[in-house]
């Protein structure tokens, strides 16, 4: 399986370009934090190129600017070129296929103000029905099942 999930901040504004078949591509580099320390104690962080497509790419070209932190979703995609001097060149991008705005550049969340209107979906359906989960939904499930380790393949 090739999947990736990113969060991280823009590092620059995303760059907009028209693919094949007039489709919308976003580039953009994010700067994610890695969970461990350094000898320093400090976190680092990796710089991940990032490409999107289609709706994707159009909202995050529309929407989004350097500092804007977001959770993104995608698989990674290694390439080729021959460069002008005859050199073959090697890219590791990821392909976003979804995302989330997480918050802005000072910090501030979504649900403070900075929000957006995704672009409405023809198939969008908005009678979408919703659960109240202010109780245990699996309370009625039936019996639990005790697991041993020893029982699971990996």
């Amino acid at each position: 399986m090739n999947k990736v999930i990113l969060i991280g901040r823009f590092t620059r504004d995303p760059e907009s370009r028209m693919g094949a078949n007039n489709s919308e591509v976003a580039r953009f580099s994010l700067a994610c934090q890695n969970d461990f320390t350094n000898r320093d104690g400090q976190r680092d962080t990796e710089f991940v190129n990032c490409v999107a497509f289609g709706r994707t790419a159009s909202t995050i070209n529309r929407y989004c600017h350097k500092g804007q932190q977001i959770s993104a979703t995608g698989r990674i995609k290694n390439s080729s070129y021959d460069a002008p001097d005859g050199s073959k060149r090697y890219t590791t991008d990821v392909i976003i296929d979804q995302f989330e705005f997480l918050g802005s550049k000072d910090g501030n969340n979504a649900a403070s103000g900075n929000s957006y209107d995704a672009p409405s979906d023809s198939n969008y359906n908005d009678n979408i029905e919703t659960t109240d989960v202010s109780e245990d939904p699996y309370k009625d499930f039936g019996e639990e099942i005790n697991i041993s380790s020893d029982d699971l393949p990996f």
